[in-house]
């Protein structure tokens, strides 16, 4: 229970790695505010098993790429369940689009969600941690993607590179009042998003033959991760990136 008496925030958690966050830090003790910007009734099962586990759950829509969106969460968040200790910036997109035919619309929108919207949420939690006068803890979910090289990525691989020095850049200011901020990068996770790569019999084992541990991870091995860094026992690192992917980042 390193997460008890904690409230969270988890962006895109109505599925896939953000709902293993949101399944982990329930069982470590947290409530949490389950965020999604597409499936309501998704968002709502992730909420409903939380409570099952015995914590405190709301569902909040917000598209992290819109400030009012943003803040409209943040207030409900607040409201609902008082005073948020951590934020988990989990919502993302990923398209495979060759470079010479990435539209602006394409890139614009990738980015905005993945890198613009990390910063909008933090923002917005930082300036209310601080002005309660408490302590916080931001998680920034990256990829393998921002050290591995992959096909039709150069759109979003730089938006994850781009969270290390998110990271790095926000732990410098925010760290001296009192809000930690890492970043988690996973590998391979089976997920709705990688289905494709899952169920493929011609690409998945030359994926898998790249990855130490020969195997894809689940969600909940980033949570447990990610409760590790939100958690007081992470209380001596931040500004910090880990590779959460099976060896496969250094083989």
């Amino acid at each position: 229970m390193r997460l008890k008496g904690k409230t969270a925030i988890i962006t895109g958690a109505s599925r896939g790695i953000g709902r293993g966050i949101a399944e982990v830090f329930a069982d470590e003790g947290a409530d949490v505010v389950v965020n999604y910007v597409a499936s309501p009734d998704k968002a709502e099962a992730v909420a409903k098993e939380i409570r099952a586990k015995g914590r405190k759950a709301i569902t909040a829509k917000a598209d992290v790429a819109n400030r009012k969106e943003v803040e409209a969460m943040m207030d409900k968040a607040w409201k609902e369940l008082g005073p948020i200790d951590i934020l988990i910036n989990n919502a993302g997109i990923e398209t495979i689009v060759p470079f010479l035919d990435l539209t602006d619309d394409q890139w614009t929108r990738l980015v905005d969600v993945n890198l613009r919207g990390p910063w909008l949420c933090s923002q917005a939690f930082c300036k209310r941690v601080i002005a309660d006068k408490r302590k916080g803890s931001i998680v920034h979910i990256g990829s393998i993607q921002a050290a591995k090289v992959l096909p039709g990525r150069t759109h979003y691989a730089p938006t994850k590179l781009g969270l290390e020095a998110l990271t790095r850049n926000m732990s410098a200011e925010m760290t001296p009042q009192g809000i930690r901020v890492n970043c988690v990068h996973p590998g391979l996770i089976d997920t709705d998003m990688t289905e494709w790569v899952m169920k493929s019999p011609d690409i998945l084992p030359i994926v898998l033959a790249q990855i130490s541990l020969g195997r894809a991870g689940v969600p909940r091995e980033i949570g447990t991760v990610t409760a590790f860094f939100a958690s007081d026992e992470a209380s001596y690192l931040t500004g910090q990136s880990i590779h959460v992917d099976g060896g496969w980042q250094g083989k």
